[in-house]
């Protein structure tokens, strides 16, 4: 790990953003860059990889990953949408070869998608969902309840009933995971929205990932074979046009 990367221990997470960590010793503050519960990450002990902040920033440093033993997951879920030009340029999701990037977070509906591709006359409406949780192979999105998640998903379900192509894509930032899905236990309506998404015709895909503390590096892609749905969600397998 380069020098500019220091190591702590997990301690407690007094609000959304911030942890409180030993460095050497000493207890200091770090910016959490991921809004999420990370429970399952965050344990107690844990140790965590900090990057130095910036100068003039209230905490010194930002915690970029947490080290589960054999790999790191990272911890900023920003980092999927500034990876995600890199896996589409790269060829990390074949279905999209030949697809570029029209715009960035465009509008759609009252909200705005992550990505608008267009491949000629083509377009594709892309919402890109970073993923920390997994469970016995299962990578579940997501963490902590999300009604911004479940708008999203109710948007690219519209735009694909009126014809157009939309894509949800989880990248999951851990290298554990073989199957993905919607976490109905911990919010049954993201679960409920997905299931009409892609009954609508909605694709989804899974980008499992590893991490090296800087950047992401792509080990598979999941297609709907590798879906864990709940009961009464059972679509047919829809392959990207």
């Amino acid at each position: 790990m380069s020098a500019e990367f220091r190591w702590g221990e997990f301690l407690s997470r007094p609000n959304r953003f911030t942890l409180v960590v030993a460095v050497e010793g000493r207890e200091v503050r770090a910016h959490l860059p991921n809004p999420g519960r990370l429970v399952e990450v965050l344990a107690p002990g844990r140790r965590i990889l900090l990057r130095p902040a910036p100068k003039g920033r209230k905490t010194p440093y930002t915690a970029v990953g947490a080290d589960l033993g054999a790999f790191l997951v990272s911890l900023d879920s920003t980092l999927p949408n500034r990876m995600f030009p890199r896996f589409l340029a790269e060829g990390a999701l074949p279905e999209l070869g030949g697809f570029r990037i029209v715009a960035r977070e465009p509008r759609l509906g009252a909200g705005r998608a992550d990505f608008l591709l267009g491949r000629g006359e083509e377009r594709l409406w892309v919402e890109v969902k970073s993923v920390t949780l997994v469970e016995a192979g299962v990578a579940l999105f997501p963490d902590a309840p999300t009604a911004r998640g479940r708008r999203h998903l109710l948007e690219l379900a519209r735009v694909a009933q009126e014809g157009e192509r939309a894509l949800v894509l989880f990248v999951v930032q851990r290298p554990d995971a073989d199957r993905f899905g919607p976490n109905a236990t911990l919010d049954p309506w993201f679960a409920q929205a997905f299931c009409a998404a892609l009954d609508a015709g909605v694709t989804a895909r899974a980008l499992v990932c590893a991490f090296d503390g800087r950047e992401l590096h792509p080990l598979r892609l999941l297609g709907p074979e590798t879906l864990v749905l709940p009961a009464p969600c059972a679509p047919a397998p829809r392959a990207l046009p």
